[in-house]
């Protein structure tokens, strides 16, 4: 993926990659191993059994391992990005990264392998041996001429897919925009004529396969460093190159463009001149695809022909050729059908796929990505958002499709409508909804005030914030301390709002202000005057209160019980609401909403039954569709208890007030998230496992989120603080710059309204 629209530092590139656990990808296992039982089946002696039936049926291994939807990402580093011969070790970061975009785009479990040769046949030799590991094979950043040989000879020696995704991604989403420009400008593949220029692994691969999409041989002009690749040409050539030599008398890139069609450029940046683009067709195609500088800069081939279409592999400008939306879609299609290899006609079936995704309605994903600008086919909208959710549905089921019309599936799928219901089950909705929240909070930008800004990591978060487009951060802090901070942060100070609760010009008003409010509770006016200039959540929730900002941030200074008091004795709960807390539990296939785990002690029935209702609220906003459950120690009523009323009164409630939204109690946590134990209540009202949890009382709610939150494993988003006149959010005092950005974009966004 190319993200030049996204700023980071050298500093924090390191940092991301170092702290923790060092890179970005670790082993988990996916059965227990908790006792010695356990151990036995997973190893010996009960491991023995599966072996022996490997070897019985050497098919099995897809059933009783990983094999199935394991991908080997491999590498010797002759070509990482665009930085050139690194060696195999520096390329490591590159391969953990595309193993990480598998797993987050297609959930393909993928291992970055890297291997110590130059040597095209050793290469061969190490990757062929691998074949009993693995489900596929995705080659990356190998030079040319080598990658061809690797390819074609792993493919023909190995049973399972092998894919260079450096030549083959590029050609199968180019190809897919090639046919969308085609649909805009009344042109067809078989008559078009098109100059690719650049002869290296990706411009081959595409010249390949939009050949055997229809178009001509002798409609496509190839050209390199030397000029134009031409039949009797013996400078540079080899038997790549001579594949695709034209017959005409054009000699350079000046000459081959005048009239053509379509420019593929897989080159250099500014290849490409207005002169040339000026000469071409009517309508002129243009993809400029050299990284990070295309061939030609968008704006200058609009201004030298505004009847031009124009593709980048940037991700600033409209039509970006981006590898992420294929390779990913294209191996699960290919594992899922366990395919002997990756051939022509799945490679067409994807970008057909990817074609068509295009032309159908753009969802409200796609739209927050691009800033909330509503896209639809036409000419800057030929190519689909990688930020499209349907992604893994449309492409890996046509790849799959393609695999089994093409008989190199050798498990096909019978019910291909239950396969699309099965990709779309894959994709936990949590991340791609918190992406979805990202840029809608980049699209309308709030003020986000950052109470405790001399601290580091609200100060890193605060930073974060603004560099990544979410909002305007409004510092509370020293004005110095502040200041000295950002510097150390390489943060520009002078780009920020410092505001000082000292020196403030808003104080004397704040003082009135509060002093309404909290005379008759037993405070002076001196009081409320120390309480301003020295607590910095007071004085940002008067800043708040005062429409200075949209949101608040704060809590990592202080206990959240003492933190919210503070904010309380400014704000007030929202009118007819009950103020509780949040936590978001997301693991690997599920995520759930966990209230009230911050503020009440012991809520009513009527409490509970809001606290359903808004919980159901944020659910939905984040993408799922909420299953409510009540829970308590009791099972409906088995055993009986003296604090089960307020439980069956809540539901009562729900009853009477007909929510759109599925809910059931009382039961116990078991019931709720086992669909074999809910079997047994045939009675129950939830059509599947709860994913909203609201909790009798603060004491099991908080106990529970800490618990799990320290042992589950699970990521935790929250608490999220619900219920308060003004959006403000109240972090834990763990909270690391992650924790807090995110806080501080779903307040942005109105996730938490």
């Amino acid at each position: 993926m190319n993200d030049s629209d996204v700023q980071i530092t050298a500093q924090e590139a390191l940092d991301f990659h170092s702290q923790g656990r060092p890179g970005k990808i670790e082993i988990v296992a996916t059965k227990p191993m908790a006792t010695q039982r356990d151990l036995s089946l997973a190893y010996s002696p009960g491991v023995a059994v599966p072996v022996q039936a490997i070897y019985d049926d050497p098919a099995t291994a897809y059933d009783y391992t990983a094999k199935g939807n394991l991908v080997a990402v491999i590498s010797n580093g002759t070509a990482i990005l665009g930085m050139g011969n690194l060696g195999a070790l520096a390329s490591k970061p590159v391969m953990e990264g595309k193993a990480v975009l598998f797993k987050r785009f297609a959930d393909v479990d993928s291992i970055d392998i890297e291997v110590k040769t130059e040597d095209a046949q050793r290469f061969i030799d190490a990757v062929e041996l691998l074949e009993p590991t693995f489900g596929g094979i995705n080659l990356e950043d190998i030079a040319a001429p080598d990658c061809f040989i690797i390819e074609q000879t792993l493919k023909e020696r190995m049973n399972i897919p092998v894919f260079h995704d450096d030549q083959h991604g590029t050609a199968i989403i180019a190809a897919a925009g090639l046919i969308n420009a085609c649909e805009l400008t009344g042109r067809s593949l078989k008559d078009i004529k098109i100059v690719c220029n650049g002869a290296g692994a990706a411009a081959i691969a595409c010249t390949e396969l939009i050949k055997a999409m229809g178009v001509p041989h002798d409609n496509v002009i190839m050209c390199d460093r030397s000029g134009v690749i031409y039949q009797g040409r013996t400078e540079g050539m080899d038997q790549w190159k001579s594949a695709h030599a034209a017959k005409t008398t054009a000699r350079n890139l000046a000459e081959a463009i005048v009239g053509a069609d379509v420019f593929l450029g897989l080159s250099a940046a500014n290849a490409l001149s207005a002169d040339m683009v000026k000469s071409m067709a009517p309508e002129p195609i243009i993809f400029a695809m050299a990284n990070p500088d295309p061939e030609i800069s968008p704006p200058v081939a609009r201004a030298a022909r505004p009847d031009a279409i124009i593709a980048t592999g940037r991700s600033d400008f409209p039509n970006q050729v981006n590898n992420v939306l294929c390779f990913p879609f294209l191996f699960r299609g290919a594992l899922d059908v366990r395919a002997t290899t990756i051939n022509e006609p799945m490679k067409i079936a994807a970008s057909h796929a990817l074609a068509q995704l295009a032309r159908e309605t753009v969802p409200e994903e796609v739209a927050a990505a691009y800033g909330g600008m509503m896209h639809k086919f036409g000419r800057d909208y030929i190519i689909p958002s990688p930020f499209d959710p349907r992604l893994m549905e449309i492409v890996a089921s046509a790849v799959a499709k393609a695999a089994m019309d093409s008989g190199v599936a050798q498990k096909p799928i019978a019910d291909m409508n239950a396969y699309r219901a099965s990709l779309r089950a894959r994709q936990n909705p949590t991340t791609s909804v918190l992406t979805q929240v990202y840029e809608a909070a980049r699209a309308k930008p709030k003020r986000v005030i950052f109470a405790e800004a001399e601290e580091d990591v609200v100060l890193r978060a605060a930073v974060q914030f603004k560099q990544d487009g979410y909002g305007v951060p409004v510092l509370i802090g020293r004005d110095a301390r502040v200041t000295e901070k950002l510097i150390g942060l390489g943060a520009n100070p002078d780009e920020y709002e410092i505001h000082n609760s000292v020196q403030s010009p808003l104080v004397e008003k704040m003082v009135d202000r509060l002093y309404n409010r909290l005379q008759r509770r037993g405070y002076l006016r001196r009081d409320i005057q120390r309480m301003v200039n020295r607590d910095r959540n007071i004085f940002g929730a008067l800043l708040l209160q005062m429409d200075q900002a949209d949101a608040m941030i704060t809590g990592v200074t202080r206990t959240f019980g003492q933190t919210l008091r503070e904010l309380r004795r400014v704000l007030d709960a929202k009118k007819d609401a009950t103020p509780f807390g949040i936590h978001v539990m997301v693991g690997k296939t599920h995520t759930v909403f966990i209230a009230d785990t911050t503020v009440n002690e012991r809520p009513s029935a009527e409490e509970l039954a809001h606290i359903a209702e808004k919980t159901a609220g944020v659910a939905r906003r984040m993408g799922h569709v909420p299953r409510v459950a009540f829970l308590s120690f009791s099972t409906f009523g088995n055993p009986a208890g003296n604090w089960l009323n307020n439980i069956r009164d809540a539901v009562a409630i729900l009853d009477a007030r007909r929510p759109d939204f599925e809910y059931e109690g009382d039961m116990p946590p078991d019931v709720a998230l086992n669909p074999a134990l809910m079997k047994n209540y045939p009675f129950c009202r939830l059509s599947g496992p709860a994913n909203v949890l609201v909790m009798p009382g603060l004491q099991s709610a908080n106990l529970s989120a800490k618990l799990l939150r320290e042992l589950g494993g699970d990521q935790v988003i929250g608490p999220m603080l619900l219920g308060i006149e003004r959006q403000v959010q109240v972090a834990t005092m763990a909270s690391s710059t992650s924790d807090l950005v995110t806080l501080a974009v779903l307040a942005a966004a109105g996730v938490t309204e």
